[in-house]
């Protein structure tokens, strides 16, 4: 936490304390993903139907991301794709299921394990990114032993907050009301971001009126762990300013400034080498929930810049940095 401080300090002299989460100006357009109206008993006839489709890597163009996923051996986990959470595009997610349950699935034989589950939010300066090009996440997450739901939202600038943190807990309230038929325990359940992504995950369980309209408290969720995230920034002066209304501040939308209801405990981690958000984010963050009364456990990724603080989370990565073995260690702690 010292070297924290001190490293905030440093951003601060330089950059007047604000952190940016930018998006580039020539915006890269997002394709909207197929979905399937799968709802209830639909998506139980996904699995009769299709059966478990095995994790696998489809054509698309030529991407960073696309390249960390087509090295990513499925690992034997199962998937059911393109299900709804909403009625809105954009509003859907993948579930991703540990190795021995896909084969139970699969082979429809009795299943009477629970796992622990683990809803993952993508970053992406809120305007860029899909679940597809985030399935290493899902896939390492399930491969060690986490069901895993790898959500879409709806972007800005079309839906500036806070349409985007609404979708996330509309997906973190699907994920929770759902998990008995995906053999989760809603009672061992946690929400994961990376980058913008950190902002909505953080956003949507800490200030309790997000979830509320589902009838689940911010405690229901049993751990918070965000990577990267720009929680503390004026936006205004940056390029992200788009995915916010013309006429807010910072607090009015900031989640250090939001908080409300009784809180989960969380983990932030920072990566050494961010250049695109600053530590001042997970410092100030950090404060305001301690100050709020909330369990709070704060760590850097050595070596991590802001992509491969999410990108070192696939298994052949992991030689990068250590992320994936500090998320699972406290996964591991906190829900099993």
């Amino acid at each position: 936490m010292k070297d924290l401080e001190k490293r905030a300090q440093q951003s601060a002299n330089n950059h007047s304390n604000t952190s940016n989460e930018q998006a580039s100006n020539s915006k890269a357009s997002y394709k909207k993903p197929r979905t399937l109206k799968l709802t209830g008993a639909g998506f139980t006839a996904v699995l009769a139907i299709g059966g478990i489709a095995l994790a696998s890597h489809s054509a698309q163009a030529v991407s960073p991301l696309a390249i960390v996923n087509g090295i990513t051996s499925s690992g034997g986990v199962g998937v059911s794709k393109d299900i709804l959470y909403g009625d809105e595009p954009s509003q859907d997610l993948d579930i991703y299921y540990p190795k021995p349950l896909a084969k139970a699935m699969k082979a429809q034989t009795a299943i009477t394990d629970t796992y622990p589950m683990v809803v993952f939010v993508y970053g992406g300066s809120w305007e860029n990114g899909t679940k597809e090009e985030y399935a290493f996440v899902g896939k390492s997450l399930a491969r060690a032993g986490y069901v895993t739901a790898v959500i879409n939202y709806r972007k800005a600038p079309e839906h500036p907050y806070p349409d985007y943190v609404e979708d996330t807990a509309k997906a973190i309230a699907w994920s929770y009301n759902n998990a008995k038929s995906l053999h989760a325990d809603p009672q061992r359940m946690a929400v994961m971001g990376q980058s913008a992504g950190a902002f909505n995950a953080v956003a949507a369980v800490s200030n309790e009126d997000f979830l509320a309209p589902y009838g689940i408290k911010p405690s229901d969720i049993k751990a918070v762990v965000g990577i990267a995230g720009p929680y503390s920034y004026d936006f205004r002066k940056f390029d992200s300013a788009t995915a916010f209304p013309t006429d807010a501040t910072p607090d009015q939308v900031m989640p250090d400034r939001q908080l409300k209801g009784e809180q989960p405990p969380y983990l932030l981690l920072t990566a050494e080498n961010d250049k695109i958000v600053y530590d001042t984010n997970t410092i100030n963050m950090t404060k305001a929930l301690k100050d709020y009364g909330a369990r709070v456990e704060v760590s850097e990724i050595e070596g991590a810049s802001h992509a491969t603080s999410i990108g070192a989370m696939a298994p052949p990565l992991r030689w990068l940095n250590d992320v994936r073995s500090q998320v699972l260690t406290y996964l591991d702690k906190e829900l099993k």
